[in-house]
């Protein structure tokens, strides 16, 4: 590989990028070495995802150079920055769902093979990786962690110089995450750079060979990750002192929500059912329920909310049946839900942030009388979310899907905290959040908790369930162990769980 005479693969130089009301990037420098792992740090709305879009070629920098290899590098558009060898694994995903695996790969391949040949690639690369994917499914049938390999895969078909990967391990188990490094460190090994954004910075300790950090646009410090640690990285992110979230155990209270016998068939052909699940939550308490991905978190999350309606009595709310109410007749009596797909589930992209506020607040915040919509109070509950959790915006007019991921999910999770409910279910709670914010919202849960609200986390961040929860669960195959007190709960124990080990869950209950 030739790699210039500075023997750098990528040099940026001086990038800076301007928004109307918002310097994006301002001046920043760094490179990148063939094989190395540089990790790109900052908070949500530093920075990060506007300075790879221009090395990836979605958006034209207002100064400053490029250069791949030595020589000048300013894509036009990506199809010229994968001709180059510069790929990129997005957080959010770029799929079509009518669209099987194997199209979709297509789709994102200058010239691909034959459908045959393609399937068989998909089918050889994901096993290497441990994380197999079937290339006939459709991708509209897939769960998030799926949809991911599918991001994954696409992009290490296409053999990159320079590998970009935006929080690629948000929704793989840590046995995946595992194997996943493992595949990294080869491509590493062979010449290939790899620029790595997560906000898991254990993750990047274990992985990465430097580090930028960018704050408000700016470098403010360059590291070797190995030798700091990660709550001194943070600090750096955030320029302050890092709050550790704190609580005192969970009080025991009344039991607030039920779920006796849940069985809910699936409604989708590869989506998973729901079977023979218990559990209960007390005020005040946090059940934590972790699992790979795909095995029943969405369909349990729907069937909490009201998305989907179970028999009468396998969901009840202080001993009332709920189990055949909708969302909306839920939320009224305190049962609120915040789902993991935040941009088109959560929240509708193309609508403000105030009307996304309407979306689930219209009822508990009262903003509608006589079917017309107060919307100065409207803005004003969407305001109220901005400053409690410091969302990143210019204001409450502006679009769900101009907000960086991070942001969107600060968003979407305070306006369900700030309607006070009683019983609250939040499925990936701080995916794609930097290490202050993810903090701030776990904090946020657990005063809601402190306040008397019984709370279910469901999350594949284990790390996060161990520091929130009072009690775990795993989910596995729509089956959902025996919960058991998190404090002590030894990394074995929850692999087990985790993996479906049913009958030792049952002798511990």
């Amino acid at each position: 590989m030739t790699t210039g005479t500075d023997h750098h693969l990528i040099e940026i130089d001086g990038l800076t990028k301007a928004y109307p009301g918002v310097v994006a990037n301002d001046d920043v420098s760094f490179r990148i070495k063939p094989g190395e792992v540089h990790a790109l740090l900052g908070e949500n709305g530093a920075g990060k995802s506007t300075l790879v879009k221009m090395i990836y070629g979605l958006v034209k920098p207002d100064s400053g150079t490029m250069r791949l290899n030595g020589a000048p590098f300013a894509p036009a558009e990506p199809r010229a920055a994968r001709a180059s060898g510069v790929a990129m694994v997005f957080q959010h995903f770029s799929l079509f769902e009518a669209l099987t695996v194997a199209e979709n790969v297509a789709l994102g391949m200058e010239d691909p093979p034959g459908q045959r040949e393609l399937a068989h690639r998909i089918r050889e690369v994901s096993e290497t990786y441990g994380l197999p994917l079937d290339p006939d499914r459709l991708v509209g049938d897939l769960s998030a962690g799926e949809r991911q390999r599918v991001e994954i895969i696409r992009c290490l078909l296409q053999d990159p110089r320079l590998l970009i990967m935006d929080e690629p391990t948000s929704v793989l188990t840590p046995q995946e995450v595992d194997i996943l490094f493992e595949t990294l460190r080869k491509l590493s090994s062979e010449g290939t750079a790899i620029l790595y954004i997560s906000h898991k910075l254990e993750e990047i300790r274990a992985l990465c060979d430097s580090a930028t950090i960018l704050r408000l646009g700016k470098v403010v410090g360059e590291c070797t990750p190995r030798e700091v640690s990660a709550r001194d990285m943070a600090e750096m992110m955030v320029g302050t002192t890092l709050h550790v979230p704190t609580r005192e155990a969970g009080k025991g209270g009344e039991v607030l929500l039920k779920v006796s016998g849940l069985s809910v068939a699936s409604t989708t052909p590869f989506g998973t059912t729901l079977k023979n699940v218990h559990f209960e939550v007390r005020a005040g308490e946090v059940l934590g329920i972790g699992g790979v991905a795909g095995n029943g978190q969405d369909e349990l999350l729907a069937a909490l909310s009201g998305e989907t309606l179970a028999p009468p009595d396998a969901v009840s709310l202080r001993g009332r049946p709920i189990g055949q109410l909708g969302p909306n007749a839920r939320r009224r009596i305190g049962v609120l839900a915040a789902p993991e797909e935040r941009l088109g589930h959560a929240a509708a992209p193309d609508m403000s942030l105030t009307e996304n506020a309407l979306l689930t607040g219209v009822i508990r915040e009262e903003l509608a009388t006589g079917g017309f919509v107060n919307w100065p109070k409207t803005r004003s509950f969407a305001e109220r979310i901005i400053a409690a959790f410091d969302v990143r915006t210019p204001g409450p007019d502006n679009a769900a899907r101009a907000l960086s991921g991070g942001n969107l999910q600060k968003f979407v999770i305070g306006r369900e905290i700030l309607q006070k409910p009683d019983v609250l279910v939040v499925n990936q709670p701080t995916w794609g959040v930097d290490a202050s914010a993810a903090a701030a919202i776990r904090q946020a849960l657990l005063d809601l908790a402190a306040e008397g609200a019984a709370i279910v986390v469901i999350s594949q961040d284990l790390d996060e369930l161990m520091e929130i929860s009072d009690r775990f669960a795993a989910l596995n195959e729509g089956r959902l162990t025996a919960p058991r007190p998190a404090k002590g709960l030894t990394v074995d124990e929850i692999g087990l769980m985790m993996g479906g080990a049913h009958d030792m869950e049952a002798a511990h209950a």
